[in-house]
């Protein structure tokens, strides 16, 4: 698969001094939905902003489509719809007016039949005639994507685009996103609903204090960064550890039913045979053995704790 995003060494220092992104490279593909996950402050909406012409790069270079971010501004920002955190339109301005324009802004030629759809799709077309002003914060953000998809982009950035919204919303938002994956559009998107990312990404980029520190296929990224807990459910309850068991690496439970034991997925020798054996051999009987995989949020929550 190509790539439709080329970041290449770009950084961002401010005036002050602070410098919000360190030297970053990254490659987008084609059709993919990419996920940039960080706390707050790390430099996701900078970057995003920086991608989009928005805001200027310290050092770097960025093509969009083939076509260089700053030379070709105009055609690479064409190709690109952005959906932004806060609220960017006129609110006096009705709904059907708004994304009427934006359309015509990127010098694309009227498609009333297009816009109609789209308002369709995002549950806005009985609030065409609405002013932004009246409506929702939900129906707000709908405006927000339909703005951004008026000119029928390539590639769609959404900066923590359910952030505040209702769950409805956010079902009809993520539903439209695998259509738009479907008709081959890149989607990028900032999110703190972290299981948002794990169920809808391909690809998983984690940045934190402007640092891009690792960028990976999702299952890949659970597969060797996430952890299992072995859950050893026992038929009569334990007192105390048995001496052969390491008390530093299994728990046992406050009721004395169960042993929990941590493992890395990626490890040659995981230790759960050995620990079985081991409770076989002290002649404790157990009734189940169940496990569970480390979340996405897990595995986030430690990276950024390892870099921190």
């Amino acid at each position: 698969m190509d790539s439709i995003i080329e970041v290449n060494n770009v950084s961002k220092t401010y005036k002050t001094g602070f410098q919000a992104l360190q030297p970053i490279d990254l490659s987008i593909k084609r059709g993919e939905i990419f996920a940039l996950l960080g706390p707050n402050g790390a430099g996701k909406t900078t970057l995003i902003s920086i991608i989009c012409g928005i805001v200027n790069a310290s050092g770097g270079t960025i093509t969009a489509d083939g076509l260089d971010i700053q030379r070709h501004y105009r055609q690479a920002r064409q190709r690109i719809g952005l959906v932004p955190q806060e609220l960017a339109v006129n609110i006096f301005e009705s709904v059907w007016n708004t994304v009427k324009f934006s359309r015509g802004l990127f010098g694309c030629a009227p498609d009333d039949a297009y816009l109609e759809q789209l308002l369709k799709n995002l549950s806005l077309w009985d609030k065409k005639d609405s002013t932004i002003m009246a409506l929702s914060g939900g129906m707000k953000r709908r405006v927000l994507i339909a703005k951004a998809l008026a000119h029928q982009p390539r590639i769609l950035f959404l900066d923590e685009p359910t952030a505040g919204v209702d769950v409805e919303l956010r079902r009809d938002m993520w539903a439209m996103i695998r259509r738009l994956r479907d008709e081959g559009v890149t989607i990028i998107l900032t999110t703190h609903y972290i299981e948002e990312a794990e169920d809808m990404a391909d690809r998983i980029g984690v940045i934190n204090k402007g640092q891009l520190m690792l960028v990976e296929e999702k299952h890949r990224l659970m597969r060797d960064l996430g952890r299992k807990s072995l859950t050893v459910h026992l038929t009569q309850p334990l007192a105390v550890l048995p001496s052969p068991i390491d008390s530093e690496t299994v728990e046992l439970a406050a009721d004395g039913l169960s042993l929990s034991y941590q493992y890395n997925t990626a490890a040659t020798d995981t230790g759960v045979a050995e620990l079985l054996q081991t409770l076989a051999q002290s002649g404790i009987d157990y009734s189940d053995v169940s496990t569970k995989q480390s979340s996405l949020e897990e595995i986030f929550v430690s990276l950024v704790e390892e870099k921190a």
